[in-house]
Parts: C-alpha cells; sequence; structure tokens
C-alpha cells in the first residue's frame, strides 16, 4: 500500500495485489466533527461581489482547468439563455442557481454507473446527486465561474425536536455517499453547492475528493474479475455536548443531583447562603419569530402573556402569593424603564395575601381619575392613622412643559407636533390634553415606625419651595417620579435612619 496525492491535492492509496485475492474489503473509519456553523461565514472581494465579474490575473491562470467546458448542447443552452443577465449580488445569484436545479431536477437513487450528460439530466428532468452536481458544474463554467466536482460524504442526524413548519427531516441517523459543487469566489475561497437539496454545503457535507471533471472523483478504479459489489454505510453519535434541544439524560441528572446535595452538606453546616440572580426568559410558542419577541422590550401579546404565566406558580407551590406589578430596569438605549412582575409566597404554605381579585384589574374599562385616587389616598391615610392634609396634590412640571411647548414649531400644537419620535409626541398630547393645572395623582409620604413603644405608621408634611409637587418628566407611575430632590435638607443627626435587626 502505497499513499499519494493527485494533481489536485486529494489523498489517494495505491493497493497492489502480487496473487489473486478472493475477497477485497475496504474499511474506513471516520470521525467527524458536526458542529453547526454558518455557510455563509465568508467574504466576498469587492470586484467580485456583484455577478458577472471576471478573476484577477493573479489567479486566471490557476482557475484555466475549472472553466474548461464542451460546447453546451440545445436543452443546456436553452437553460443558460433563462439564466436572468441584469447584474445581481452574487451569492444571491449563485443561490437562485442552486435552489433552481434542485426545483427543477427531481432527484433519484440511481445505481447504474457513470455519470448523466447534462442533456441526459435535463431531458429526463431526473437525475442522482452526481448527475445534478455535473450539470450544476457545466452552467457554471458556461456562466463563467470557475467550478470543480466533489465527492465524499453526506451525514444526516436525526432532529432533537419535530420542526414547527417546513419538512420534518429524517427521522434516524444515517449517511451515504454524496456528490456537490464547490464554486471559486475571490476573497472566499471555494464555497459548496449542494443542488440536489438547494442549500449551501456545511457541516453535513464530509469532502473526501475535489477535481476538474467526475471522473478524477472516482472513490474506487482499478482491475477485477467477476465482481459482486456491496457496501454499507453507518453512522454512530461518540460524544455529544448537552444543548438547550436535548439537555442532560436521566443518569447525567440523577448524577448531578447526587453531586449537587453532597456540595450542599459543607454549606448547611456552615451557615452559608447563596442567592441567585438574573430572570429566566419566556418566548411564545404561537409567534416567536414577531419583534416582541427578538428586539423589542414591548408588545401588543407581551405584557397579557406574562400576566398569565406568572398566575400558574400561584395553582401549583405559591398558594396564596402576593403578586406586585411594579417598574422593572431601565436598561440603557431604551427611552423608558420596563415593568416587573413578581409572585412572593412564604415556604411554610402561610398565605401572604388571600383575595387576588383586586390585584388583578388591568383588563377592566373602569376608568380612574384625579377624584377616585385622592379618595384612595385618604383611605389610606385613614387606616394607617395618619393625618389627611398630609395627602399632596402633584402636578406635572408647567415650568417645563411650558419649555417644550414654545420649542415646538410655530405651525403645529402640543395635540399635534408632527414629532418624528411617537413616544414624545404622544406623552406631550397626553399632558396637554388633560391639562397642566390639572392633578397627575397624589402623594402620602408615610414610615413605619421602628420603636417597639409606638406601634403603627408616621407621616410628615412636605415644605417645598416652589409650594407644589411639580413631578420629574416622564410616562412612569407618579411614586416613580417625586422631586425628592426639592425636600427640605435634614441634619445627619436628625435623619431617621433604619436599622436593620441583627440578625444573630
Amino acid at each position: 500500500m502505497n499513499h499519494q496525492q493527485d494533481p489536485y491535492g486529494n489523498c489517494l492509496a495505491r493497493f497492489v495485489f502480487p496473487q489473486p485475492v478472493c475477497k477485497f474489503k475496504i474499511e474506513v473509519d471516520l470521525v467527524a466533527d458536526m458542529s453547526v456553523y454558518n455557510p455563509f461565514d465568508f467574504f466576498v472581494e469587492e470586484a467580485a461581489n456583484t455577478y458577472p465579474f471576471a478573476y484577477g490575473p493573479d489567479i486566471a491562470d490557476d482557475l484555466n482547468i475549472y472553466l474548461r467546458c464542451d460546447a453546451p448542447g440545445p436543452l443546456l443552452a436553452s437553460c443558460l439563455a433563462q439564466v436572468p443577465s441584469d447584474p445581481m449580488v452574487t451569492v444571491d445569484f449563485l443561490v437562485m442557481l442552486n435552489m433552481r436545479l434542485a426545483s427543477d431536477i427531481t432527484y433519484e437513487i440511481r445505481m447504474e454507473p457513470g455519470v448523466q450528460t447534462p442533456e441526459e439530466t435535463l431531458g429526463r428532468a431526473a437525475g442522482s446527486c452526481r448527475d445534478t452536481s455535473w450539470l450544476l458544474v457545466n452552467i457554471l463554467r458556461n456562466l463563467g465561474l470557475a467550478a470543480r466536482f466533489v465527492s465524499g460524504y453526506l451525514i444526516q442526524l436525526k432532529p432533537d425536536l419535530v420542526a414547527l413548519d417546513g419538512p420534518a427531516g429524517t427521522d434516524h441517523d444515517f449517511t451515504d455517499l454524496h456528490a456537490w459543487v464547490e464554486v471559486c469566489l475571490p476573497g472566499a475561497g471555494w464555497v459548496g453547492l449542494d443542488p440536489t437539496s438547494g442549500l449551501l454545503a456545511g457541516e453535513s457535507h464530509i469532502p473526501l475528493a475535489a477535481t476538474s471533471h467526475y471522473s478524477n472523483a472516482t472513490p474506487i478504479a482499478g482491475l477485477a474479475a467477476d465482481v459482486e459489489f456491496a457496501f454499507d454505510m453507518q453512522v454512530t453519535r461518540t460524544a455529544e455536548h448537552p444543548r438547550i434541544t436535548k439537555p442532560f439524560s436521566d443518569d447525567a441528572w440523577a448524577a448531578l443531583n447526587k453531586l449537587d446535595q453532597q456540595s450542599d452538606t459543607p454549606k448547611v453546616t456552615g451557615d452559608v447562603r447563596l442567592t441567585m440572580g438574573g430572570e429566566p426568559t419566556f418566548v411564545s410558542i404561537d409567534d416567536f419569530e414577531s419583534e416582541q419577541w427578538n428586539t423589542h422590550a414591548v408588545g401588543p401579546d407581551k405584557r397579557r402573556l406574562a400576566g398569565q404565566l406568572i398566575g400558574r406558580p400561584d395553582a401549583c407551590f405559591a398558594k396564596g402569593g402576593l403578586l406586585h406589578f411594579g417598574q422593572g430596569k431601565w436598561y440603557p438605549g431604551e427611552t423608558l424603564p420596563r415593568w416587573t412582575l413578581s409572585l412572593y409566597w412564604r415556604k411554610d404554605g402561610h398565605p401572604i395575601w388571600n383575595d387576588p381579585d383586586p390585584l388583578d384589574r388591568e383588563d377592566t374599562a373602569e376608568e380612574v381619575g384625579a377624584d377616585e385616587a385622592r379618595a384612595l389616598l385618604t383611605g389610606i391615610a385613614e387606616a394607617l392613622k395618619v393625618p389627611r392634609d398630609n395627602v399632596l396634590t402633584a402636578f406635572e412640571d408647567t415650568a417645563e412643559w411650558i419649555i417644550k411647548e414654545g420649542n415646538l414649531p410655530e405651525n403645529v400644537t402640543p395635540d399635534n407636533s408632527k414629532l418624528t419620535d411617537p413616544e414624545e409626541r404622544a406623552r406631550i398630547a397626553r399632558v396637554f390634553e388633560r391639562g397642566l393645572t390639572t392633578p397627575a395623582g397624589y402623594v402620602l409620604p408615610v414610615q413605619r415606625w421602628q420603636a417597639k413603644a409606638r406601634k403603627g405608621w408616621m407621616s410628615e408634611v412636605w415644605n417645598l419651595r416652589r409650594g407644589k409637587v411639580f413631578l420629574v418628566s416622564g410616562d412612569s407611575p407618579v411614586g416613580y417620579r417625586l422631586p425628592l430632590g426639592t425636600l427640605p435638607h435634614i441634619p445627619k443627626s436628625d435623619y431617621p435612619f433604619i436599622y436593620p435587626q441583627d440578625p444573630t
């Protein structure tokens, strides 16, 4: 046995038998890394970014053998005449050609030796992978694109999950001999095209030989007599990393839980307490491609589905939990904070909140205004036994909004400001529609008494330089827009510090 290389750089093995043999068996073991990669992850030189283009003088001579082709027959000439002649992005052009062959030529398993000519494949509108690939090679060469014939393996693995739409794919792992095409793109090199599937070659395409003519890519060549030929191919997964679609096996989970319990023992003994930050990411299964589940912070269904989701733990393990809907994180680049839905419950099963109905009022059509808001805070003041006079009226900052109105063009009005930012446009219209002299809300300062000698709540009177509570501009609830920086200065000796209870 001698290892060699052919003129194209493909690896060969030459066997010589001094004596006749009755059986000749070739067994190939191959370990392939099937890590998924993006077949479009390449760059094309600017000069070749648009088809048609010409290869530069530095590589043109080296590509001559991959541009050589016979005069096209009538069927191939007709096929070439149907190719669009207008300038087109090169990658889009190649994808279009590849997909057209996959659509027009029916795939068939053909065990007869040899490769069909382009005329035969077009005339039958059917062929094996090698037939369609040789047709594509001839099409590309007639269009001035260097192309070569590739022979190798195609490995297809059963997907972890059944596709929600489109073809389901194979129901078992398998591999087979396969042929496809590579086209030379300046800057990108040889790019694989599979006209059988209409896709670019990916991690499942394992190339063994690439040649200018299919006859030089024959897997086995030689002389023998009275041959009975057979072959068998199998694929086995040797190692797999856990992933979202196929996580740990049951045995791996059991081992992981056992290890966790072992690591918990010294933590419990040493009174080491751990917390977990972050939050899970929820994506709707019904509309997972829309912007609200990919790039936008909010959307028409996001808030409604989130409310349904946070109610589910209450029925399972958070009996008597307290729901709290409030302001969440404010990410850089976003004009407004997001909202946060929180659920609090006790591990001992004792309920924190017994009547969830008053907390679930967001879908009601009931209109509430300033009078209802004042009545609510007045009732809270009476229940907490603090002076009702401490309820303060909060207004939008008149001075700030007068300046905003003054900065608008003279031929628009606040309710139709023509601003390009829809949020700012809606905010201005909403404030002026309500009126700057109409209360935006009410405020009641309260704090729980710390001293055990006096139980209950305390309140205070806010004395402000401008006489009224003028809110910070924004769309958040009043409680998040309080002008706390305008409150009277308090010396440290008089500040009502909160002293946490000693945990020991």
